[in-house]
């Protein structure tokens, strides 16, 4: 019989939390059911293993990321909106560091809603490149430059500060280069 108060929905969200705490490699059934105060078998009855409960994290937080960059990019086209979509996944990171490290895992098992809520993140990845002149032959090359930017900085962004001049220069200066990139983006026999 199920423990009165759990379910998956509250057991993933306690997952993420747990991923912001501990990493998302730090996310175990053990220490999910210590937080309850039940036995790790106790969770079974609401999640299918550590893989179902990791899928979960992960949909929970690429909408969440979804729903943030969606917000931000709101209206916005060209450098504006490349600024707001980085700024976003960056604050986000920040934020959630757990759960951002689990929207960037890859899934031994992807759930439905994981799949779905990636390809949300993806629709707005392409959302950003509307502001661009580029052919859609070249769109895919695009967003994956954008994203490898954009994680990249803020991935290592610890390790940026330590020294003059300021990080947050470096982050404009990224996003600019990024912009130009985009707006003369080389075209195959172009």
């Amino acid at each position: 019989m199920p423990r009165a108060g759990l379910d998956r929905a509250r057991l993933v969200r306690a997952g993420a939390e747990l991923a912001d705490e501990a990493g998302f490699a730090g996310v175990t059934l053990s220490a999910l059911a210590a937080r309850f105060g039940v036995r790790p078998a106790s969770l079974y009855a609401h999640v299918g293993g550590l893989a179902d409960l990791s899928a979960g994290i992960t949909a929970l937080a690429l909408d969440e990321l979804a729903d943030r960059v969606g917000a931000d990019l709101a209206g916005r086209q060209g450098r504006d909106a490349l600024a707001a979509y980085a700024r976003a996944h960056r604050t986000y990171a920040h934020e959630h560091p757990g759960r951002y490290e689990a929207a960037r895992a890859p899934l031994a098992e992807p759930s439905p809603d994981a799949v779905r809520a990636g390809g949300r993140n993806a629709d707005l990845a392409f959302a950003v490149l509307r502001g661009y002149a580029l052919p859609e032959s070249e769109q895919v090359h695009a967003v994956r430059f954008l994203g490898a930017t954009v994680h990249g900085f803020t991935a290592l962004h610890s390790a940026f500060g330590h020294r003059a001049p300021d990080l947050e220069d470096s982050w404009e200066r990224a996003l600019d280069v990024l912009d130009a990139a985009l707006r003369g983006w080389p075209t195959p026999g172009g």
